[in-house]
């Protein structure tokens, strides 16, 4: 039986199953993002819903975890060495379980380097310009009269999806034959942007089809559709 006691955030959110995987999330385009990597590998895991709602992300348990307040973040009971690791920030978390287990990170120098490219695409471009295209139009932004912020995010959403269009033509997934973790990183934000957000005419989402083709094949795995539910929220 694995100890988690010295990790402040288990007084919050007690670990059951303290020997899985503690996972501590909700399910926002971030959060899936290392749910449906959990879910893809097998690995045993327990989910603890962080609410929003509640501030729980502000909470001193939490932030012991990840002082920068954010979802999601885990505990390993099993990390290196055997010892209990605890991890913040979604890329790395995905980087982390890729290695641990030896799935969808390819181990060729060039194609894994080309899938970290992939993936810090994603977490420096569509991220953060799909969230706040989704605040200046579906949240508090959109009653802000002047347009030229939600505008601006909007140009370079369209911009991003135009990349992400024209690399995905003629490729099964980002990395061609291969579903990494770059895929699992990017494509729930494009649901977001049209199932959330609610942007999708905003966007011209048909003007990139490619991008639908991927989306479609993706959100039809059973480990997606299982991923993109935990932690539930009720």
């Amino acid at each position: 039986m694995s100890d988690l006691s010295a990790f402040p955030i288990t007084q919050k959110w007690p670990a059951a199953h303290p020997d899985r995987i503690q996972l501590y999330s909700l399910p926002t385009p971030n959060g899936v993002k290392v749910s449906i990597m959990l879910e893809e590998t097998g690995l045993p895991y327990e989910a603890h819903l962080v609410s929003f709602q509640t501030n729980d992300q502000l909470t001193p348990e939490f932030v012991s975890l990840n002082p920068n307040n954010k979802i999601p973040a885990i505990i390993d009971p099993a990390g290196p060495g055997g010892k209990p690791l605890p991890l913040f920030e979604s890329g790395a978390i995905l980087v982390y379980l890729a290695e641990k287990t030896g799935k969808f990170l390819p181990t060729d120098p060039v194609q894994r380097y080309t899938t970290l490219q992939w993936l810090m695409f994603q977490m420096g471009g569509v991220g953060p310009m799909f969230g706040q295209l989704g605040f200046f139009h579906k949240f508090a932004g959109k009653d802000i009269e002047d347009k030229r912020p939600r505008d601006r995010y909007l140009a370079e959403t369209r911009r991003l999806l135009g990349v992400l269009d024209k690399h995905l033509a003629g490729r099964q997934w980002i990395m061609g034959d291969d579903y990494t973790i770059a895929d699992m990183a990017t494509l729930p934000w494009v649901r977001s942007l049209m199932q959330v957000y609610e942007a999708a005419d905003l966007v011209g989402i048909s003007d990139f089809p490619e991008v639908l083709r991927v989306l479609e094949v993706f959100l039809a795995r059973p480990a997606v559709q299982a991923g993109l539910n935990q932690p539930p929220r009720s």
